[in-house]
């Protein structure tokens, strides 16, 4: 069983793939500006490059957990949410309020999918 690293660097990967599953560094918004329903967009933006990069697609999403850095946004990461995953394609889903690593970022995903 192979692993393969995608985007290494001295601290973690982008990507990495063992035995037909994915898993995706999380996942941040780069402009502190951003409200919560633009960070959302920009972090599933960048899981669908991702997930393409890696041969797969938001349709095979397994698992998902969202870091919200204050549940009082919960609603408004949910709104992006609901549209951006397919009725019928949920993943499995956590979601925790999280002190951020930098105050601007408001929301952080992670993903686990099947390629």
């Amino acid at each position: 069983m192979t692993i393969e690293r995608i985007g290494s660097n001295d601290r973690m990967s982008k990507i990495v793939k063992h035995n037909g599953t994915i898993y995706l560094c999380g996942q941040t918004a780069s402009d502190p500006d951003w409200d919560m329903k633009e960070q959302t967009q920009r972090c599933l933006d960048k899981i669908d490059a991702l997930l393409a990069e890696a041969g797969s697609e938001r349709n095979k999403i397994l698992s998902t957990t969202i870091y919200v850095r204050d549940m009082k946004d919960f609603a408004d990461m949910n709104a992006v949410w609901d549209a951006w995953v397919a009725e019928g394609e949920k993943p499995a889903r956590a979601c925790v309020e999280a002190r951020m690593a930098r105050p601007d970022i408001l929301v952080e995903f992670t993903v686990v999918a099947a390629q």
